[in-house]
């Protein structure tokens, strides 16, 4: 059964994702209450949660990022609570001396994460997951700008029903998704969706990627509502740079 949670708050597993207790990000299934609507979802109560506002950085020596990504991306769900782009295996992350595979990203207006207390209009989550079930997450921020081409490809035609699958065109490639620069944010948190599972590595881009203010809101119209978790205590969590 936690399997089962886990993989479906990765939204890779729709028809048991729609089992669980129903959630929201606002009212009585709101993120405040996550954790009372199911004993599974009683890490959203946990000290080690995510989102977070990324301050009082600590320098450290990160390892460049080691990213092999196809072009995988061929599908666009609507799942009520984002929009998913699902990825065909074959696409890694190393990290730790581990290998993590792209399962799929999606996205959150306005963001989740903070930097130094400065929101952005949108947030990407690129979800990996390795053989053990550990997961890494790299999360790219959108700021006000140009429209986004790797975003105009995968949005072509978001689904506007809930459950509605649409297949991309042509294959798309995570890698458009990130910056030029690759440096980045680390600090250890959870999934920002129930379970709430935590002991995620989280990986923040430091360098945010242009969207248009057009394609903001053709997301927003899609979702209905806003689609981020406030930010958590960090509890004595250091974030590293």
């Amino acid at each position: 059964m936690k399997k089962s949670l886990l993989a479906c708050s990765l939204l890779l597993c729709p028809v048991v994702f729609a089992a669980t207790p129903h959630w929201e990000y606002s009212g009585e299934v709101g993120p405040a209450h996550w954790a009372k609507l199911t004993p599974e979802f009683g890490q959203c109560a946990g000290s080690n949660q995510s989102p977070v506002d990324l301050s009082g950085l600590v320098e450290a020596k990160l390892a460049p990022l080691v990213l092999h990504y196809q072009a995988g991306g061929n599908t666009v769900v609507n799942n009520g609570h984002t929009v998913q782009v699902g990825y065909a295996p074959g696409s890694t992350l190393q990290l730790d001396g581990t290998r993590f595979e792209l399962k799929q990203f999606h996205f959150h207006a306005p963001s989740e994460n903070l930097i130094e207390g400065k929101s952005y209009p949108l947030e990407g989550h690129l979800v990996h997951v390795s053989d053990k079930g550990e997961i890494a997450v790299v999360a790219v921020m959108f700021e006000a700008g140009k429209a986004n081409p790797a975003l105009a490809a995968a949005w072509g035609g978001l689904p506007a029903k809930v459950g509605e699958i649409q297949a991309l065109k042509a294959p798309l490639s995570a890698e458009q998704l990130l910056p030029e620069s690759r440096d980045y944010y680390r600090f250890s948190g959870s999934l920002t969706t129930p379970p709430c599972s935590e002991g995620v590595r989280w990986l923040v881009m430091k360098q945010p990627v242009e969207v248009s203010q057009a394609q903001v809101d053709v997301f927003k119209a899609v979702m209905h509502h806003p689609n981020n978790r406030p930010v958590q205590l960090l509890n004595g969590r250091v974030v590293l740079q």
